[in-house]
This record gives C-alpha cells, sequence and structure tokens, in this order.
C-alpha cells in the first residue's frame, strides 16, 4: 500500500472522528444548557441531575406515519388533573436489531399558545424505567418542522425527566400510554434524580 493510501485514510478517520466529536460536543452543550436553565432544580441540586453517556445509536431517523382524525383523549397524569391529547402519528424505527414504534401526540392546551402552537410531544418507558431512569417515563419534545416528508430524526440524548421526577405531588405530569412502552433498555438521556 502507498503512502498516499496511508494519507488518505488517516485523513478519513480523522473526520469521522471529528465528525462524532462535534456531534457528542454539541448534545454536551444541549444537556448543558437544559440544566442550567432548569425552571424547577436549581442552585446546588443540579449537581443530582445525572445523564448516560452520549451515544449516537439512541439517534435515529424513524419512518413517520400521520394519524388522521385524531381523536382527543385524556391521558392519565401523576396528579389528579388528567391532560388532554390525541395522537398526531407514529413513528416506526429500529435500535440495536429491534423494530419499535411509538406514538407521537399533540397538546390540546399547547394548540392555543401562540410558542407552542407547532409542539409535539413523545412520552415513553422503556427498560430503564424504574432502574436507571425515572419510573414513570421520560418525555422527547418535538415540533411539526422536525417531521420531512415522512422521515423524522429522534434523539434519545435529549430524553428528559417530567417536572414530578424532581418533586412529588406537585405537578400533574403526563404518564406516557401503554403503548409507548418500549420493550429495549434505552441507555441515553436523562437518567434518576440522584438521592442526597
Amino acid at each position: 500500500m502507498t503512502k498516499s493510501f496511508f494519507l488518505i485514510l488517516l485523513l478519513l478517520t480523522s473526520f469521522i472522528s471529528s465528525g462524532q466529536d462535534t456531534y457528542i460536543d454539541s448534545i454536551r452543550a444541549y444537556i448543558d444548557t437544559y440544566v442550567e436553565k432548569h425552571e424547577v432544580v436549581t442552585g446546588d441540586d443540579k449537581k443530582r441531575m445525572q445523564f448516560f453517556p452520549v451515544n449516537e445509536t439512541y439517534r435515529v431517523t424513524a419512518t413517520f406515519k400521520r394519524e388522521k382524525n385524531g381523536k382527543w383523549f385524556s391521558m392519565e397524569t401523576s396528579g389528579t388533573m388528567k391532560k388532554v391529547f390525541r395522537a398526531y402519528g407514529s413513528i416506526h424505527f429500529t435500535i440495536h436489531d429491534t423494530t419499535l414504534t411509538l406514538t407521537i401526540y399533540q397538546s390540546q392546551q399547547l394548540m392555543t399558545v401562540e410558542e407552542y402552537k407547532d409542539h409535539l410531544f413523545l412520552p415513553f418507558t422503556d427498560l430503564t424505567s424504574g432502574e436507571e431512569s425515572y419510573a414513570s417515563g421520560r418525555y422527547i419534545d418535538l415540533t411539526f418542522g422536525d417531521i420531512t416528508g415522512d422521515k423524522i430524526v429522534i434523539d434519545f440524548n435529549k430524553a428528559y425527566n417530567p417536572y414530578c421526577a424532581y418533586v412529588s405531588g406537585k405537578y400533574n405530569c403526563p404518564i406516557p400510554p401503554r403503548e409507548n412502552n418500549l420493550s429495549i433498555a434505552i441507555l441515553a438521556g436523562e437518567k434518576n434524580y440522584a438521592k442526597h
């Protein structure tokens, strides 16, 4: 093999590594901002927030299928007040050779708020729920703009805990419907809030 071949190989390896580092750095910056601006966890308590190592395996391009005429329903919450959502669409993707499906929801309440009218909600549980991550599941925020044709990128490294993970009895946090219980462990995103 020639020197030029090794040089090209070295440059290519550096480029791939640089791309991964850039992604990891961008997610770390995203998490840092999330922690810094958190509305419920303040001061030194922020040090108790924990996250899985950033892993690009859990950033997936899913096939999106729009739900036509999704009916409004009351989603169970951690409190006494239920919240009204409708199924906006379903996503289909593969992680570790396992084909998975989740439902994305739209909030009736947020549709009336200018800032959040294009907001979509993806709550889920997985095999880490109640172990490494919060028992009642985690959330991912999306918008209409995240959907391109029939594709949507879902980054589980951005999965976060509901407020109820930090303060019990104060909030009405939606509980992921059974259809959004994943059969695998999602080792990405926010972990359990550390105890004192």
